[in-house]
Formats: structure tokens, C-alpha cells, sequence
């Protein structure tokens, strides 16, 4: 039985389920269902573009298009000397959304990030357990740790402490996991007995107000007509949501949506050819990876890592599953990054010497294991289930037997954070243009407690050079500490570093508007659609 959550009732419904021909209804053709509608449990893109990127702001904003960091729902911040304060003074007459089941009775204020960040912070608030969910990004990346205190001097100023300087605190404010929810209706629904409602439907002060959610089919919603930007030029959102590319081709040639992402590479150039559509493209700020469990033997050895990714033929995966759009991988960071490390040498392929290494590991004969291979096309990764049969196919030519495992995305996210995997693909698109969101929220001590980081590989050479960096405010020292860290994790081998990918947007002529982010996202506020 699909899930399915209706919001509106009558006429709001029939105007949220119009016909998505109308020239005010904007359709989008996504690769899967979100994982759900609170973006602090989460760190998919999938799960980023149903719900933070539609319903919801931030403090401070990623610029369209851009990295550099934008006034949001604070107007300005002041930063101390020391690195220590950061004080935000809140935009003023910002609307939260208002539905059948909830109409706010205030503006946005303190109460909003106040209750936002301590419910994700401290175990004793109402609401942490509320879903029994982690909260993802906030463990991944030591916020708790980071954040000293949270104060509210007034309902327009908002003051952060924090415990050591961070150079990427600011940053990290604009990514998704901080986006701020209505105190007022947690407290509304915490009255009515149904505490749960404020992630499954939340209230935000976004663009867009979800009004309809079918599981594996469709995600609808209605412009927010009283939205602080001023109301979206499109009426209707939805998200049509179609796993199989060559469908999402099919719906974006019949004209059925007008806009899809992850397409097949192979159909890339017939696209390009087609007038009917425009293929957007950048270099992704993305790795997509493969990550041995190092908490798991044989895996907890550097020889069978090294000799895995010495057997590993990169190129061979880059020329049948990217095609050709990007480019092998040598280190966890994309070479678009400030701090990639061009010195670093990849390991050559080399089967005959990856026997070897094996057998000095103890497994001359090899060994079975498994690869978990993504349900989902992602940016970093156009097919999955292809890369898995190749990278079985090499292992087997070194004596090691790897049965291909998968399940559906958000379960997949699930277990690999519990860590049951022995090796796994996943890749990572970049939050917010600094590489202490890849070298630390990936490979990091702290993401390794709670499962951000899939290879459970915890250096300490490797994590002392990371955590100094992010505690250094010039950016010439932060590089030259990132460039060693890169080192540290080469010689290491905790993934094999496998492709950074061009990434490729075909959109239909009549989109006006739209703008490719670096981080991957997908956003429909600016959009409009031509006659």
C-alpha cells in the first residue's frame, strides 16, 4: 500500500491537484521519494529538494547559483574578534505558512531558531526523541560540540556561542539540516496529542506549502502567497517522482514535465541534439566513492584496502558508467575545491600486484565479501548497479568473491549508517563549498560515532589535521593542513576514491529562470514558465 498524506481540503485541494498542463504548474521529475519532510534528520539531496529547498529558510542563504554566503532570515550578523559570538539580527514580518490544520498567529522570531536548534542539540528538549530519528548533519559535524549556547536577548536577535573558533560555522548555518521550523505550531501540535505532525508535515516560512504527498508517486504543492521574497512566479510545485531515467526522458519529450535530473549518460547527446529540450551542465563539486568498512575484517587491514583499490580498473568504470562526463578520482575532495591536492598519486591499476598485496595481507587465495551498490542515480553516481558489476568483476580477477546487495534509497541510507555493509557506494555532493564539509563530515572521527562517515575509519593524524583546520581562520594554513590530510587518507585507503562527475540538467525551452547550484540542489523559487 503507497502512503498518503493529503493536507488541503476542498478547494485548496482541487487547486494543489489542477491539471499539471496549466502554464502556472511546474512539474518535476525526481529520481525517488524523500526520506521525509524534516531536513534535520537527513543528509540526501532527494529528501534536501522535497523539503528544506521548497518549505523552508535559513538563517543565512546560499546565493542562486553560488557559494558565497547571503542575508536569509537574519538580516545581519556581527562576528567578534575572537571568533566566538556570532550575533544575528532577524528579518522582520516574515509569514509562516498557514493550512487547514494551522494558522499561525505570529511572525517569525527567536522562539522559531531557539526551538529549531536546541531540539536537534539538547537530549533533554520535548521534542529531540519526538520521531526517534538521529538528527544527522548536527552529529556528523560535532554541532553540539561546536555550540557552547544559543540565547535570545530579544524576539529580533539571536546569539550563538560557540566553544573554539569554527571558519566554517557560518557556512554550515545556510546548509539544510539548520532550517528553521515553527515553535508556535510544535507547541500546537504537542497540545493536540500529536507531537509527531511536525515532521511529517511541517511549517516553514518557504516558497512553497506542501500540500500532497503520495509515496513513490507524487509530491504536490502551492505557492506561499505571503512569502518574504515576494510569491513564486509559479502557483503549483510538483514533484513527479519517476526512479528509471529513460521514463524521465519520456515525460520531459512528451512535454509530461519540465524538468528532470540524473539522466542517463548515454542519452545526454540526443538531448543535446533534441530543440524541444536545453541541457544545462557544470562540473560537479562531487566524489562518488566506494567505502570499505573498517571496523570489519578483512577490512581493518591497509594491505587488502590498498590491494581492492589496486585492483580496481577506475578508467574503465569513468569510459561505461560516466561515458566520459568527469573525471577518476585520486582524493575525496572534486579538483574545483580550494586545497585539492595535486601532488597526491593515485594507485595505477595493477591486478598482479594487488594479488600480491592480498597474499602479504594473508589472503592469497582471497575471499568472499559484499558490495552495496545505491538504488538511486545520484550526480556522483549515474548508475550504480553498472559500477558494482565492474568493480565485482575486478575483485574477481584478484580471488575475491563480492555479492552485490542493495535495497530501496532511504533504507540503504539506514543500514550503511548502522554500518552492517562490508563495502559500499555512495558519493557526496558538497553543502557549502569547504572542504571541511568532505574531509570532516565524511571521514572524521566524529561522523565515524554516528555513521556519517560509512568507512567507520577514525585516524588520528588524519582527524588532528582536520580538527585544526577548522579551527584556523587564514585560509593559506587551512590548505596546507588539508593537503596532508589528503596524504594521510591516500596511504590509508579507507574508500577508493572513484569519479567526480560533470553533472547534466535537461530542462524544457519554456523553463525561464532556473539555476544550477554547485551543491547539487534542486530549487524552483525564481522559476517561471514562458507562454
Amino acid at each position: 500500500m503507497k502512503k498518503s498524506l493529503s493536507l488541503f481540503a476542498g478547494a485548496a485541494l482541487a487547486t494543489a491537484m489542477a491539471s499539471t498542463a496549466a502554464a502556472d504548474t511546474f512539474v518535476y521529475c525526481s529520481e525517488a521519494s524523500p526520506e521525509g519532510f524534516n531536513p534535520a534528520f537527513y543528509t540526501s539531496g532527494t529528501t534536501f529538494d522535497a523539503s528544506s529547498r521548497t518549505m523552508f529558510n535559513r538563517l543565512v542563504e546560499f546565493e542562486r547559483g553560488g557559494t558565497a554566503v547571503v542575508p536569509g532570515l537574519a538580516e545581519t550578523w556581527e562576528i567578534s574578534d575572537d571568533g566566538l559570538t556570532y550575533t544575528f539580527n532577524l528579518r522582520e514580518n516574515v509569514k509562516f505558512h498557514a493550512r487547514s490544520d494551522f494558522r499561525p498567529s505570529r511572525d517569525f522570531n527567536a522562539e522559531d531558531v531557539l526551538f529549531s536548534f536546541e531540539r536537534q542539540m539538547d537530549e533533554g528538549h520535548p521534542f529531540h526523541g519526538i520521531s526517534n530519528q538521529d538528527y544527522a548533519y548536527f552529529g556528523y559535524m560535532g554541532m553540539a560540540d561546536a555550540i557552547e549556547s544559543i540565547t535570545a536577548p530579544d524576539d529580533s536577535t539571536i546569539v550563538f556561542q560557540l566553544s573554539a573558533p569554527n571558519a566554517t560555522f557560518l557556512a554550515n548555518l545556510a546548509m539544510d539540516f539548520a532550517s528553521i521550523h515553527s515553535a508556535e505550531y510544535a507547541d500546537a501540535m504537542m497540545d493536540a496529542g500529536t507531537p509527531n505532525q511536525v515532521d511529517i508535515t511541517p511549517i516553514g516560512t518557504g516558497p512553497f506549502i506542501l500540500a500532497q504527498y503520495r509515496k513513490d508517486s507524487v509530491i504536490r504543492y502551492v505557492r506561499h502567497n505571503a512569502y518574504w521574497e515576494g510569491a513564486a512566479d509559479i502557483e503549483r510545485l510538483v514533484f513527479s517522482i519517476t526512479p528509471d531515467a529513460s521514463v524521465r526522458y519520456a515525460k520531459l519529450r512528451a512535454g509530461e514535465c519540465h524538468h528532470m535530473v540524473y539522466p542517463n549518460p548515454s542519452d545526454v547527446q540526443a538531448m543535446q541534439d533534441d530543440p524541444n529540450i536545453n541541457v544545462l551542465s557544470q562540473p560537479g563539486l562531487n566524489v562518488g566513492y566506494l567505502a570499505f568498512n573498517t571496523q570489519k575484517a578483512p577490512f581493518d587491514n591497509d594491505l587488502v584496502r590498498q590491494a581492492l583499490n589496486i585492483a580496481t580498473n577506475k578508467e574503465a568504470i569513468l569510459d561505461a558508467v560516466y561515458q566520459g562526463a568527469g573525471q577518476v578520482a585520486k582524493n575525496p575532495i572534486p579538483p574545483t575545491m580550494w586545497s585539492y591536492n595535486e601532488n597526491v598519486v593515485d594507485y595505477d591499476y595493477d591486478p598482479e600486484y594487488a594479488r600480491q598485496l592480498l597474499a602479504e595481507a594473508g589472503f592469497p587465495d582471497g575471499f568472499e565479501t559484499d558490495i552495496w551498490a545505491m538504488p538511486v542515480q545520484r550526480p556522483y553516481n549515474p548508475n550504480a548497479r553498472r559500477m558494482a558489476e565492474l568493480i565485482q568483476a575486478d575483485w574477481a580477477a584478484v580471488g575475491v568473491d563480492a555479492e552485490i546487495v542493495s535495497f530501496e534509497w532511504g533504507e540503504y541510507l539506514q543500514r550503511t549508517q548502522d554500518g552492517e555493509h562490508e563495502t559500499m557506494m555512495l558519493g557526496w555532493t558538497g553543502d557549502n563549498g569547504d572542504p571541511d564539509n568532505f574531509l570532516n563530515t565524511l571521514l572524521g572521527c566524529q561522523a565515524a560515532e554516528t555513521g556519517g562517515n560509512r568507512a567507520f575509519w577514525c585516524d588520528e593524524e588524519f582527524n588532528s589535521l582536520v580538527d585544526q583546520a577548522l579551527r584556523t581562520p587564514v585560509t593559506e594554513e587551512r590548505t596546507a593542513l588539508y593537503e596532508e590530510a589528503q596524504v594521510v587518507f591516500k596511504a590509508a585507503a579507507p574508500w577508493i576514491t572513484i569519479a567526480h562527475s560533470v553533472v547534466f540538467e535537461p530542462v524544457r525551452p519554456e523553463v525561464q529562470g532556473y539555476v544550477m547550484s554547485p551543491f547539487g540542489s534542486h530549487s524552483f523559487y525564481g522559476v517561471s514558465l514562458a507562454d
